[in-house]
């Protein structure tokens, strides 16, 4: 997780460096500098991130370091912030006699400003040599010298997941119609290697559905041979084949092969070739992450002809999808408890000793929001209930883990497995998807989120790097589709053509997100629970508290403001609102209680998304063309109906969203309204999406502008 401050970082002094070079003048080295450090420092981040995955003991001193890491990357952040405000924003641009008295003009001007960014240069390279020499003197190691191979896997003795393999029929329910499925698959159909993939977010129970098939009798009789392999993050393949001929072996009663712990990949492949001709087999391969998996375990396990069957347990359902390459797939979605199904198995756990197992009248309600909570995740219900039937039955007991459990998911022993095992999958994101999952939760629980909303408010925010062919927007696309695919978000709807238009995040991970999100400085939430903040935070969602908890946000070096169910914002506090927040990438009012954007508005010169989108905002100000790196404006269901002249100024736009819909009308022409907008138009050279204009107002004149536009 600590990896997610400094990656971005290193990427944006890159671009600091090669875009800005003639500018950074005699500091230029001190920068390159500083990114090199950052590089070093990297390794020994990812090696902290690694050692947090397995669950080793990372000391304070390890913590006290990263801490100090993460403060002075956002030290940097600002830095090049408030350069790129005070010296970029006046690079003059215009050429010959004229432009170079400009730009003299310029380099007077600034001179403070890159004196004082020179400092501030030389201040941050002090402290990050000091905490690289400090990394040094505790003994860190980093992943680059291996000095933890096998950390992004977690030891047998921690593994949260073993649980499963033993649990209790009583806390088995709801899958009986799965297991009989399953059984079909594997003793019936066609007589070719067949690979069965159960799918599914993590605790959802794909272990335990997969351990009942595997002990099931009818199938013990029907194949000759056996073998369940724990795959996990981190495996040998040697070790995984060799575990697979000694079951194999031990089922039959037949001792292996001499030698089989020295033998090599190749040898091992050839043992089970040469081992399984006229045997019918099932092996299971519980925990798949990679999609590269199959590649290496194909050829081991051959199509003898004769009912062969693969069964692999995975959060990745491209994991499933790869295996077609090759063989037979039969791809099991595992879902979520349903309500009554969820009921039952919580009131078994929560009152196993107690009420003879029914949940006593005055519990009731909170009973039900607790399992409501979990989401049918079987794993999380058993957990909670396992730990009220510790608890006295009474309403104090069931509400105060009800309002805390994202805090009790980091500290209770009880709900320690739920924890990890979701965490999981988070920590195997590559750092920029980790930035764009955590982003998911600065939307309030149970949010159906607009996924062109998502796409435009992490490309602001530089998660999305362009690849060649590509908008911007279709690489983003294909982030959410990974997240989708890895289990960790869930559709809630699709458009006509397919695509996901709406997305959401399960209520426990949001939780385990939250949690996430303040250990990292990533983003502070404000809501009714928790109005106050301090220190250093990069992004603000702010969640139905009152527009005094705003006036704390004075000299605050926030990226992100994103506001959900206020109600006021008055025109006193806008315009001193406006002024706090110079740093600001994105804001987003939509559904505000907003009426009037101030003119201040102009000096917000880092902003790249504004969101208006169902206020009550009538008229935007002409200081709107100061906004040079702005690349979405939402004005869609405002009461704008005409766009200043200033607007062909903003030469990064992408999508200029402006129209209103009179729900009021039937469908007609009259219930829709464009905007009005002036000729000039055709500057807007990376304008992308236009909707609604008003042609009536431009005419045949605004046709022939838009004609540039490419």
């Amino acid at each position: 997780m600590a990896e997610t401050a400094v990656s971005p970082l290193i990427d944006r002094l890159l671009h600091l460096l090669t875009q800005e070079a003639k500018l950074l003048g005699g500091i230029h080295g001190e920068v390159a500098d500083i990114k090199d450090e950052l590089e070093s420092i990297q390794s020994f981040l990812k090696d902290a991130d690694a050692k947090a995955v397995a669950e080793q003991d990372i000391d304070e001193g390890v913590k006290t370091w990263v801490k100090q890491v993460r403060e002075v990357a956002f030290h940097i952040d600002v830095a090049i912030d408030q350069y790129l405000l005070q010296v970029a924003l006046h690079d003059p641009h215009p050429s010959g006699i004229r432009g170079t008295l400009q730009k003299t003009t310029h380099l007077l001007k600034t001179i403070i400003p890159r004196h004082n960014f020179a400092a501030k240069i030389q201040e941050i390279k002090a402290s990050i040599q000091k905490i690289n020499e400090r990394s040094k003197r505790y003994g860190f190691q980093s992943t680059a010298q291996g000095s933890c191979s096998g950390a992004r896997g977690i030891s047998w003795n921690n593994d949260p997941r073993k649980d499963t393999l033993y649990l209790d029929n009583a806390d088995v329910v709801g899958i009986e119609s799965s297991i009989d499925e399953l059984i079909s698959w594997l003793v019936g159909g066609s007589p070719h290697r067949t690979v069965v993939s159960v799918v599914g977010m993590g605790g959802l129970g794909k272990t335990t559905l997969t351990k009942k098939v595997y002990d099931n009798q009818m199938v013990k009789g029907h194949f000759d041979c056996h073998a369940w392999i724990s795959v996990s993050q981190s495996y040998k393949i040697e070790d995984l084949l060799r575990s697979i001929i000694k079951q194999f072996c031990e089922g039959r009663k037949e001792l292996p092969s001499s030698g089989i712990d020295a033998m090599d990949e190749q040898l091992l492949v050839n043992k089970l070739r040469d081992y399984l001709p006229q045997k019918r087999y099932v092996v299971v391969f519980d925990d798949v992450w990679k999609i590269e998996f199959w590649d290496s375990i194909k050829h081991s396990l051959p199509d003898n002809q004769i009912g062969g069957r693969i069964i692999i347990t995975t959060r990745n359902s491209e994991v499933a999808n790869y295996c077609k390459k090759s063989s037979h797939v039969h791809v099991y979605k595992l879902q979520p408890l349903p309500r009554d199904k969820a009921w039952d198995l919580f009131c078994k756990r929560a009152f196993q000793f107690d009420f003879e197992g029914h949940c006593p009248a005055n519990l009731e309600k909170l009973s039900h929001d607790i399992v409501e909570k979990c989401g049918g995740l079987p794993l999380a219900i058993v957990a909670i209930g396992g730990l009220l039937s510790t608890k006295e039955k009474n309403m104090f007991e069931w509400k105060n883990l009800h309002d805390s459990l994202g805090f009790e998911f980091g500290r209770n022993p009880h709900l320690s497995s739920v924890n990890k095992i979701l965490s999981l999958s988070f920590e195997d994101l590559p750092y920029n998807l980790k930035s764009c999952f955590l982003y998911l939760g600065m939307y309030p629980e149970d949010y159906s989120i607009n996924c062109i909303r998502l796409f435009r408010q992490w490309i602001a925010e530089g998660f999305v790097k362009e690849i060649e062919g590509k908008t911007l927007e279709e690489v983003a696309q294909e982030f959410l589709i990974e997240l989708i695919h890895r289990s960790l978000v869930q559709v809630s709807e699709v458009k006509l053509d397919g695509k996901v238009r709406r997305c959401r995040l399960h209520d426990l991970l949001h939780e385990i997100v939250l949690q996430k999100m303040k250990d990292l400085s990533f983003c502070h939430v404000l809501s009714k629970q928790e109005s106050s903040f301090e220190g250093q935070v990069q992004r603000m969602s702010v969640n139905k508290v009152s527009y005094n908890v705003l006036k704390g946000f004075k000299d605050k070096k926030i990226h992100s403001l994103l506001l959900f169910n206020l109600d006021e914002l008055p025109k006193s506090f806008m315009s001193p609102f406006f002024s706090n927040l110079k740093f600001l990438k994105v804001m987003d009012f939509e559904e505000a209680p907003l009426d009037h954007i101030p003119k201040d508005v102009g000096s917000l010169f880092h902003l790249r998304y504004l969101s208006l989108r169902n206020t009550k905002v009538k008229k935007l100000p002409k200081s709107i063309g100061k906004l040079q790196n702005l690349e979405t404006l939402d004005l869609k269901q405002t009461l704008v109906s005409e766009l200043p002249i200033e607007i062909n100024k903003l030469r990064k736009l992408r999508h200029l969203l402006a129209y209103y819909h009179d729900y009021g009308l039937d469908f007609s022409l009259a219930s829709q309204k464009g905007v009005k907008i002036q000729n000039g138009v055709g500057r807007l050279e990376e304008l992308q999406k236009l909707y609604f204009v008003d042609l009536n107002h431009g005419g045949v004149d605004l046709i022939k502008d838009m004609e540039k536009l490419r």
